[in-house]
């Protein structure tokens, strides 16, 4: 597996990308801004991650997702790690990522690559969704903050 960064005029796997938010409106603003990194293998795009810069020295992992078929390989930790590298080399200093309260295993997966929860953003997904989301029988509703020093 190879993690490169999306290419110039290369279209991002918007196909992965909605599989972490629902949004298409707001996955389109946030790869504007932002810099698309793609996991590939067999020259198969398998994985996708998206770093924001937010405030001066702080950068968001807005989007992380992996292939369905590829789940339970250690990819998304992969790519997480990827992620904080990538992030330590441009010279940021913390590194953020926000998930659903019903984002139980990416909430561990989190944990484990060495996030902190930092705070709760109360019904983000009720204001800024139309449609109601839930994962593991869990109705998401609010945004749970993590961060970590780099």
């Amino acid at each position: 597996m190879k993690i490169r960064k999306l290419k110039i005029g290369e279209t991002p796997p918007m196909y992965l990308l909605l599989l972490a938010d629902p949004s298409r409106h707001i996955v389109d603003d946030y790869v504007k801004r932002g810099e698309c990194f793609i996991a590939e293998s067999d020259s198969k795009v398998i994985g996708v991650y998206v770093l924001l810069p937010t405030r001066p020295e702080t950068v968001e992992l807005v989007n992380i997702a992996v292939a369905e078929e590829q789940h339970g390989r250690g990819i998304g930790k992969l790519l997480v790690r990827d992620a904080i590298e990538t992030a330590k080399t441009k010279g940021y200093k913390t590194i953020e990522v926000g998930t659903g309260n019903s984002s139980i295993g990416q909430l561990a997966l989190y944990q484990k690559c060495g996030f902190r929860m930092i705070g709760v953003d109360i019904d983000f997904f009720i204001k800024h969704y139309p449609e109601e989301i839930f994962e593991n029988g869990i109705q998401c509703r609010d945004m749970i903050r993590l961060s970590q020093n780099l």
